[in-house]
């Protein structure tokens, strides 16, 4: 099953649960063997191929450290990094923060941009 931006976290969570499970049944592992050499819970290992909501990625990334698959995450985060441009800005110092944008003042909604100060201007 191919996952897409349209399937639910539910249906993605199934299916990396049942990818999961055919990686560790390919490598002939019990669910028993597996959750010791990954140093989680059987239980966990078992909601994971489920497809349960509430387990934790570390224990997923455990399991898939045991089963070598951890190679495969590239692909799901491609590594990416600033264009020349911002790194000539950035002057070799690494991002730490987004810039997000700020709110107005308390009391100021949307208000109209006030224009440069002349001579003659004032009262």
């Amino acid at each position: 099953m191919k996952m897409t931006n349209q399937s639910t976290d539910e249906v993605i969570l199934s299916e990396l649960g049942s990818r999961l499970a055919q990686a560790r049944l390919e490598q002939n592992l019990t669910q028993a063997q597996l959750a010791t050499q990954a140093g989680i819970s059987k239980r966990t290992l078992e909601r994971m191929e489920a497809g349960a909501t509430a387990t934790q990625m570390s224990a997923f990334v455990r399991a898939c450290r045991v089963l070598g698959l951890l190679e495969n995450f590239a692909l799901l985060l491609p590594e990416s990094g600033p264009g020349p441009i911002a790194q000539l800005r950035a002057g070799g110092r690494k991002r730490r923060r987004a810039s997000g944008t700020n709110p107005p003042p308390p009391g100021q909604v949307n208000a109209p941009p006030q224009s440069p100060w002349t001579w003659g201007d004032h009262p």
